[in-house]
């Protein structure tokens, strides 16, 4: 068996704990490592979650000054609280990774340039605004950068929605990645940018004209064999079982799948029961919009569970709801699909990727009132047509089985070998010109 390429895996945010990008993070870091040799350097806050896991695995970890401890309180004061001010959020923060940023490179440079590794690869942030210094010391070694997601703007339909989000306030990204020290130096001497949607991946390769080997379209999320194995309990009724999954924050819309059930048919409805499996700023805003409606027998919330623990509620599922307008990861779909549910989905970022015409259901974004009609009608099409939920049941799970992270990790690791050659490629040509 040949020797495994080393791979200097840097992710700031890392933890098989805590949700999104960090176990996004994880689940990579932990599939890559049954194929290749990793180094994992990440964030001290990471060390607990990971030694749980891997306390004899090669992972170095960032402190964080006493300073920038104290700055991150502050931030958090300022722009936390029930509702975070996310882009700012994003800009404030922006020094206490600089410090990572910084303390990676001066640790890790002189055994990128010794060749001690085969690749580098930063996998978080996942946001492409942030700068990798690292990029500076990959003169032989080729630098791998994602996948990387978002931007996605919010439908100009949905401008109320945007309002509640803080989105007047999105600017800032695109003044701080031109600001930004080596920003730009980052994306453009990438060896390959691993792009998390079709949007970013069409964004990111304008703004920079990067070429299209230098490219490649790899999804964020991932997910875990277990949800193809998990067994069915028995069904307790016969009511056909609604499904939302994710935070309850204005651009998710749950408020537009709870409309949506009051639109269809009396005796639909009946035939109903919609579990809201989530926790944020908008539950008690929905909890009143429920009770407006008389929808208390149909709807039922289910509060915040934890990430292993949501496979129990695809299991006991008929039909994943989820019209977010603005979605870059959207692992739940995923998910939903491998626990083969039929998806209802606004199509506008990485989950209208993930669904196709034989899995589910895609709505464009024009209005508000368009997708709260076009759910309410899938809806009561999926209810009356079992035959038809069957169908695009079976087609989920086969499409959900390239979504599993062996996969996406033998897929990275291709990208690894290309980048390889590309790069001993350029070294062949720097070296004949030399010669000239």
């Amino acid at each position: 068996m040949g020797k495994k390429l080393r791979v200097l895996l840097i992710a700031e945010q890392c933890n098989p704990e805590w949700p999104s990008v960090p176990l996004v993070a994880y689940r990579l870091y932990e599939t890559l490592s049954h194929l290749v040799d990793v180094t994992l350097v990440t964030h001290a806050r990471n060390q607990q979650g990971l030694e749980k896991h891997h306390p004899t695995a090669k992972i170095h970890y960032i402190s964080e000054s006493n300073l920038l401890q104290r700055y991150y309180g502050v931030v958090k004061t300022l722009v936390g609280g029930k509702r975070t001010i996310w882009p700012l959020y994003h800009t404030l923060s922006y020094p206490i990774y600089e410090e990572f940023n910084q303390k990676v490179y001066g640790a890790f440079k002189d055994q990128v340039l010794a060749g001690e590794f085969d690749v580098v690869h930063v996998v978080t942030p996942m946001m492409p605004r942030y700068p990798s210094k690292m990029v500076k010391a990959c003169r032989s070694v080729p630098f791998v950068l994602g996948p990387v997601n978002g931007g996605v703007p919010f439908p100009p339909g949905f401008q109320e929605k945007a309002k509640a989000e803080f989105a007047g306030l999105n600017f800032l990204r695109a003044v701080g990645r031109w600001l930004i020290p080596g920003y730009v130096e980052t994306y453009r001497k990438a060896d390959k940018v691993l792009a998390g949607s079709t949007y970013t991946y069409n964004d990111l390769k304008e703004m920079f004209a990067i070429a299209g080997d230098r490219m490649e379209l790899v999804y964020e999320n991932g997910i875990l064999d277990t949800f193809f194995h998990h067994p069915k309990p028995s069904r307790t009724d016969d009511r056909v079982n609604l499904l939302f999954v994710g935070r309850l924050v204005p651009y998710k819309c749950a408020d537009i799948a709870i409309d949506a059930i009051a639109r269809v048919d009396e005796g639909i409805r009946q035939k109903l029961r919609f579990t809201i499996v989530g926790d944020g700023s908008e539950r008690a805003a929905l909890e009143q919009q429920v009770k407006r409606l008389n929808l208390e027998d149909t709807v039922h919330f289910a509060g915040w569970v934890k990430p292993d623990e949501t496979i129990n509620h695809y299991a006991t599922a008929d039909i994943f709801c989820f019209p977010s307008i603005r979605e870059f990861g959207g692992a739940v779909v995923m998910e939903a699909m491998a626990c083969g549910l039929p998806c209802i989905v606004v199509n506008n970022g990485g989950i209208g990727e993930y669904v196709t015409d034989q899995t589910g259901f895609r709505i464009e974004p024009h209005s508000r009132e368009y997708v709260i009609h076009q759910v309410a009608e899938k809806i009561a099409l999926l209810v009356e047509q079992p035959e038809v939920r069957q169908q695009l049941a079976a087609a989920s799970v086969n499409r959900a089985r390239s979504f599993v992270w062996s996969r996406k990790a033998e897929q990275i690791v291709q990208q690894y070998y290309e980048a390889i050659a590309q790069k001993r490629l350029e070294g062949v040509s720097v070296l004949a010109q030399g010669s000239i």
